[in-house]
């Protein structure tokens, strides 16, 4: 059966302010380089008012994978919460400028759109303060069953399982997937959101069908410090495992196979930010395609590796070139 959308993505709808930064300026904010941390509307206000000349972008993780996807030429829907407001209003433009279905329209009422600080060190490491806004009061009703049922692949994003309404909507979500024959895909979005939701995600990890994270995620996950007995323990409750190591490529574990798949050589690496996105976008393309898992594999990387030369979480161009040069 044909289904309407490769790929359907659920997560926290925000838009990213991207600044160049030193590593006082980061210590300065109380934050720890590398990682995200969750924030109120006024302490967000406080940090983007001393972070002053930043560059504006949608962002949110699933939503970065979404819009890769479509620059890789898939077919993508994406369901997060956003206000009709200003901020609002940008990121669904920009979303669908990328070619991607908006399932949830602006909501009238309620908090204002959330927004990401990413500063960006002179190593290209990004570190995240994060105001979820209304992004986080993502409710089971809005789920739409018509666009999670004609799906072939859904992408649960890790980050929106911190607020209980968002939790209860992406496992209905999960659910209707499920029961429709789709492949359900869990992103573990951050070391501390797995220790937050250790339990849960333990669990949810023998219910869907592809983990996605990096190695200290998929190793907080396993509660192994060694990332081969890592990856080998998560994969012994899901399928399919993937473990992104940075410059050092990822293991992949599918059905009980392990591989190292090489990350693809850049001249300089100008920003980090959403190479895992990057990376999660190229997988998923292949797998909602029926490729041979090595050949996701390698799509990723190159994704991953396109993202990473620019300023930005999103591809600026199209990517199709690579999805046909990866192709089986």
């Amino acid at each position: 059966m044909q289904k309407s959308w490769e790929v359907c993505g659920i997560g926290n709808a925000l838009v990213d302010v991207l600044v160049r930064c030193a590593d006082e300026q980061i210590k300065r904010l109380g934050l720890v380089k590398g990682a995200m941390k969750l924030t109120d509307a006024r302490s967000q206000r406080r940090a983007l008012s001393a972070c002053p000349g930043g560059q504006r972008c949608p962002g949110g993780s699933a939503a970065n994978t979404m819009a890769d996807l479509a620059r890789l030429g898939a077919r993508a829907a994406y369901l997060g919460k956003v206000r009709d407001d200003e901020l609002g209003r940008f990121f669904q433009a920009e979303m669908e400028k990328c070619g991607v279905h908006q399932a949830l329209a602006p909501a009238a009422k309620g908090p204002p759109t959330g927004s990401c600080l990413v500063l960006v060190s002179d190593d290209a490491e990004r570190t995240m303060q994060t105001y979820l806004g209304i992004s986080a009061v993502l409710h089971s009703e809005e789920i739409e069953p018509e666009i999670i049922e004609n799906c072939r692949v859904l992408y649960l994003e890790g980050y929106l399982y911190d607020r209980r309404p968002a939790r209860l909507a992406m496992e209905r979500a999960a659910r209707l997937a499920r029961a429709a024959g789709a492949l359900v895909t869990l992103n573990l979005s951050d070391s501390f959101c797995v220790h937050r939701h250790y339990r849960d995600f333990l669990r949810l990890s023998g219910l869907v069908d592809g983990i996605f994270g990096n190695a200290s995620e998929i190793m907080a996950l396993a509660g192994e410090s060694d990332l081969y007995r890592a990856v080998a323990a998560v994969a012994e409750r899901c399928p399919l495992v993937v473990a992104t190591r940075g410059a050092n490529g990822a293991l992949v574990v599918y059905r009980g196979t392990q591989f190292a798949v090489s990350a693809q050589p850049v001249e300089k690496a100008v920003d980090t930010t959403g190479a895992g996105d990057a990376y999660a976008a190229g997988f998923l393309f292949g797998l909602a395609r029926g490729w041979p898992i090595d050949n996701c594999a390698h799509l990723a990387a190159a994704t991953a590796a396109q993202i990473i030369t620019q300023f930005g979480a999103r591809a600026e161009t199209s990517l199709e070139h690579l999805a046909k040069k990866f192709a089986p």
